[in-house]
């Protein structure tokens, strides 16, 4: 088995609610609001307040997370670099949608405006 096909099984099987806190605490110890952080995650996935911590006491895999998801059509506008991979460039669907969240919380920490980071025109 080849390291990319073991990254993204790993990244399938890993909770939500495990890395969750690690978002959080991350843009909150740059200054921004979990209401922001929520606000971000609305964007991409269309969950709301209430479905969010549903998902996050359920324990739900990334796998999970995103397949009960409805990814914001403009997803693929979000390009870059995050943990070593440029996201429009990573071939398995759940793991470039991981990493598609990844990159929106690191833009969100860096203090990027949150039109340019919800890719409002």
């Amino acid at each position: 088995m080849n390291d990319a096909k073991k990254h993204d099984e790993r990244m399938a099987k890993m909770t939500f609610a495990s890395v969750y806190p690690h978002y959080l605490s991350k843009v909150e110890k740059k200054g921004r609001t979990k209401e922001e952080l929520h606000q971000v995650i609305a964007w991409l996935t269309g969950y709301n307040e209430v479905r969010l911590q549903e998902l996050i006491d359920a324990k739900v895999t990334f796998e999970e997370f995103f397949q009960s998801a409805t990814l914001n059509p403009n997803a693929h506008l979000i390009t870059g670099v995050i943990c070593g991979y440029r996201v429009e460039e990573i071939a398995n669907p759940l793991t470039q949608q991981v990493r598609y969240l990844d990159k929106l919380v690191d833009e969100l920490a860096k203090g990027r405006k949150m039109e340019k980071i919800l890719r409002s025109s």
